[in-house]
């Protein structure tokens, strides 16, 4: 078996035995993969702290086709990101994208989601404290379009017509973006009023970074709206109903308490 090289990010790790790691890898060229790090847990591993939760570098695998759990040889680290536990809101947001993708990214490569996963790591890892909130919400939703769920901010998500640009919106999380009024007189629905319409709009269409509204702050109690948002809309389209963990950690912890 040939020892294939790859960009790749730890996104969660586990004992197996007594001195061995199962690794899940998000990679550059093969998608989301399972490999046993045999000797991890020794005192001398070669893999030494190498391992640790969302750093990425270089996954030299031993790679068989279709089978479940392959073998790594070495992982020779680029970035630790040790700044995503200076505080908890941080970490939560990291691990809550990485939930995202171990469930569900697709299993063949997607390079393109890679990219966007190791962005929005370095941002959060980054970013100051005060737009810790802004940019966790960003790369959500970008991960959220990225697997296929783009909500419609354009057209009523029912029946296609054009949505008033200005003013506050109606936003249907069982629909999948925002109604119309005549749509929205008979469904359960979120009203958005100006300033969280254009920050939801910010976050969805921000692939460069978010750019803020004219204010350009995002109040706790707003954010923590649009966290629930963001989570509904991704149990009801992405998840379809399963459990994540991360997720609701990221949505409704006391760290994320609004006075």
């Amino acid at each position: 078996m040939a020892v294939i090289s790859t960009a790749a990010v730890v996104l969660h790790t586990f004992p197996y035995g007594e001195s061995s790691k199962i690794v899940r890898l998000a990679t550059r060229d093969h998608g989301v993969l399972s490999a046993i790090a045999k000797g991890a847990q020794r005192a001398k591993s070669r893999f030494g702290a190498h391992l640790q939760l969302m750093s990425d570098g270089t996954a030299q695998l031993y790679l068989k086709q279709n089978r479940e759990l392959q073998t790594l040889a070495a992982f020779d680290i680029e970035h630790q990101r040790m700044g995503l536990t200076r505080d908890i809101g941080r970490y939560a947001s990291a691990s809550a994208l990485a939930e995202l993708i171990l469930r569900f990214a697709p299993q063949e490569p997607q390079p393109h989601l890679y990219a966007l996963l190791t962005t929005q790591l370095d941002a959060l890892t980054d970013a100051e404290p005060s737009l810790v909130a802004q940019i966790s919400l960003g790369a959500m939703w970008l991960v959220v379009s990225a697997l296929g769920f783009t909500p419609s901010l354009d057209a009523c998500a029912v029946d296609g017509c054009a949505i008033d640009s200005s003013g506050g919106v109606h936003f249907s999380v069982m629909d999948g973006g925002y109604l119309c009024p005549a749509c929205a007189a008979d469904r359960e629905t979120s009203r958005l009023e100006s300033a969280d319409r254009e920050w939801l709009q910010a976050f969805v269409g921000g692939a460069d970074g978010v750019d803020p509204p004219r204010d350009g702050s995002l109040p706790p109690r707003h954010a923590a709206a649009h966290r629930r948002l963001v989570s509904q809309f991704i149990r009801v389209h992405v998840a379809e109903g399963r459990e994540l963990k991360a997720l609701h950690f990221w949505e409704t912890q006391r760290w994320n308490a609004t006075p």
